[in-house]
């Protein structure tokens, strides 16, 4: 029976790097929220405010990073990490483009008949 050596290296100091990371990420949304900015919220890009494309483009970094430091999917084989990351980005944009064209859809639809409150 041969004798394995496996060498255990701590992640402590990526876990807080990760951590801040991530935080940081948080901290600008709920600002981001909380604030408003006229110039971000009330424009028109693409069919939605740059503010909406802001968090999307954020939420996906915070989903890239849980996923390939939490779920440990920076040790596993090239091929599996591409399959599951980009199959992941890719269903979330379409998911995220078809729910913008139809909430455009329908606020430019109902915009007569009701009063939204911004």
């Amino acid at each position: 029976m041969a004798a394995h050596s496996q060498e255990h290296t701590s992640h402590t100091k990526l876990i807080w790097k990760v951590f801040g990371i991530l935080s940081i990420i948080t901290i600008v949304e709920v600002i981001l929220g909380i604030i408003k900015p006229d110039a971000l919220h009330l424009t028109k890009i693409l069919g939605t405010s740059p503010l909406n494309i802001i968090f999307l483009v954020l939420t996906i970094v915070k989903a890239y990073y849980i996923t390939w430091y939490f779920m440990h999917m920076a040790d596993e084989k090239k091929s599996l990490r591409r399959s599951v990351v980009w199959s992941a980005v890719f269903l979330i944009i379409y998911l995220a483009t078809l729910l913008l064209i139809e909430g455009s859809y329908i606020n430019d639809i109902l915009a007569p008949l009701v009063k939204w409150n911004y």
